[in-house]
């Protein structure tokens, strides 16, 4: 498999893809429960919008590769359009609408969905039917691989630019409640990531505004890290060999 060329460069595209799909959909349900005082269910369906770009795309490209047998285009559109969405994601502020975070999360979920299953296609078609099994498990892989270093590499990012974020936001939103300081430093002193997203809504202002400003700044930088992985995807892509499509099992 590894001396096949397109196996080796859609492989890597797919691991990187598990990065930027589990890894933004890991901790952006809990930035709008924290960040824009949504319930469980409310910040799970507002990942919707992903997952309609990824499955609408998916199936119109998918349509379009079956007519023409054209399809090395698609991933690499797929990635540029990911990297856009990553560094649009990266603009979020805790005042930004719904709207326009949906629309965020619809291009990312266009870029997944452009390149997600055609690298899959790529490899089926690069290896006689005998082993086509074989292959594409091994992409799958691959690719599950990827989620689970984008879940830890964004959590571990996050959760250390969380915890500077809030050293030096906290003290200052103490200091402005003045008297009534007192009654919530014991409970913050156990640490705000034990606090749960609907006591958050419940916080004196300056408190409030601390962590809704700490979670956004965490979260948002680590999108705009991802954006160089995405592009590199892409020129990645433009070395895999174009061959045409299988129509008979050899």
């Amino acid at each position: 498999f590894f001396a096949n060329r397109n196996f080796v460069l859609t492989t890597s595209v797919g691991l990187a893809v598990g990065i930027f799909m589990f890894g933004s959909m890991s901790y952006l349900p809990t930035y709008l429960q924290m960040v824009h005082a949504m319930s469980p269910t409310t910040a799970g369906l507002m990942m919707t919008p992903m997952m309609l770009g990824v499955m609408g795309t998916s199936t119109i490209v998918g349509g379009i590769v079956s007519r023409t047998g054209k399809y090395k285009r698609y991933p690499i559109i797929g990635m540029i359009a990911t990297a856009a969405a990553l560094a649009l994601l990266s603009t979020l502020e805790p005042d930004t609408s719904l709207v326009v975070i949906g629309l965020y999360l619809f291009l990312l979920g266009f870029g997944v969905g452009n390149a997600m299953q055609i690298l899959v296609l790529i490899v089926q078609n690069s290896f006689p039917i005998a082993v086509v099994g074989t292959a594409t498990a091994a992409n799958n892989f691959f690719r599950q691989i990827g989620g689970a270093i984008g879940s830890a590499l964004v959590g571990g990012i996050f959760v250390a630019n969380l915890r500077d974020q809030l050293a030096t936001r906290m003290p200052a939103a103490i200091q402005e409640l003045g008297a009534d300081a007192a009654n919530y430093k014991d409970m913050l002193a156990s640490g705000t990531s034990r606090l749960p997203p609907a006591a958050v809504t419940h916080l004196p202002e300056p408190l409030r505004l601390a962590i809704d400003y700490a979670y956004n700044d965490a979260l948002t930088p680590v999108f705009l890290m991802l954006v160089p992985l995405a592009l590199v995807s892409a020129v990645i892509l433009i070395f895999v060999r174009e061959d045409n499509l299988k129509d008979t099992i050899s």
